[in-house]
């Protein structure tokens, strides 16, 4: 090997940890937050919902449709053994816009808790960010399998957390900016469009730039590989005394039989 070799084989390394840890990251984000599926499921009731009724203004069957598609995209889900998170998350949000919008006989307030719970996890990413411990730390964690270990042994990876929940925030705010005044100007047709419309790619733009700041942050440290090792660690120590206190039993035997 020449001395121009060895930094060649350094990059290379370098360049395949850096290529696991964005694969790494890629995988855990969409178990997060559902992938391709995930946002057709958070997509398709409202979209069932404002398209029909933009064609007939029946509050009732827009709701009744919105809410039966929900509870379709669970039975799928449970039919297929799959994890129902993200489907029943969408069930409870139409059943909430459902009742609330059944209940003022207001179609547009078929989307207000769906908006106020919008508003709500935009403040608690700032929130806890400012306090600490960013959300987007306390959703990721436990998935890449570190815990809260990256509040005290991982500040580059805290930073990342940091910079991902401000991202997560301020995209939310400003999709509230938009859509409550809409709320209050536009009819419920209106509404629903542009709602449908910011589903996605404020969503999406969230998620990449977290992909970006984790891709850069120092890889997580495994506290589950952690524990196993301490417990196989004590399980040889405590095998290497009763080994010990054996040999010592049998050479009191043999001093005793001398």
């Amino acid at each position: 090997m020449t001395s121009l070799d060895k930094p060649t084989e350094d990059t290379q390394a370098d360049e395949a940890r850096t290529d696991d840890a964005r694969a790494v990251t890629e995988a855990a984000l969409f178990e997060a937050f559902g992938g391709v599926r995930g946002m057709v499921e958070t997509v398709l009731p409202g979209l069932l919902f404002v398209t029909i009724f933009t064609i007939n203004k029946d509050l009732h069957w827009s709701a009744i449709a919105a809410l039966a598609v929900s509870l379709v995209l669970v039975v799928v889900r449970l039919a297929m053994k799959d994890t129902v998170k993200h489907a029943f998350s969408g069930v409870f949000g139409v059943a909430f816009g459902v009742v609330f919008a059944m209940f003022t006989g207001n179609a547009k307030d078929f989307y207000l808790p769906g908006m106020l719970y919008t508003l709500g996890l935009a403040l608690a990413y700032i929130v806890t960010t400012l306090a600490g411990v960013p959300l987007i730390g306390l959703i990721l964690g436990p998935v890449f399998k570190e815990n809260l270990s990256w509040r005290t042994r991982n500040p580059g990876r805290k930073r990342a957390y940091a910079k991902a929940s401000w991202a997560w925030g301020l995209i939310l705010l400003a999709k509230c900016a938009i859509l409550f005044p809409l709320y209050w100007w536009a009819n419920t047709a209106q509404l629903g469009w542009v709602l449908i419309a910011l589903k996605i790619p404020p969503f999406l733009l969230a998620v990449w730039l977290t992909w970006v700041f984790l891709a850069k942050a120092p890889a997580p440290i495994d506290v589950f590989a952690e524990m196993e090792a301490e417990e196989q660690a004590e399980k040889e120590r405590q095998a290497a005394a009763a080994a010990e206190r054996g040999e010592a039993a049998s050479g009191g035997r043999h001093r005793r039989e001398a």
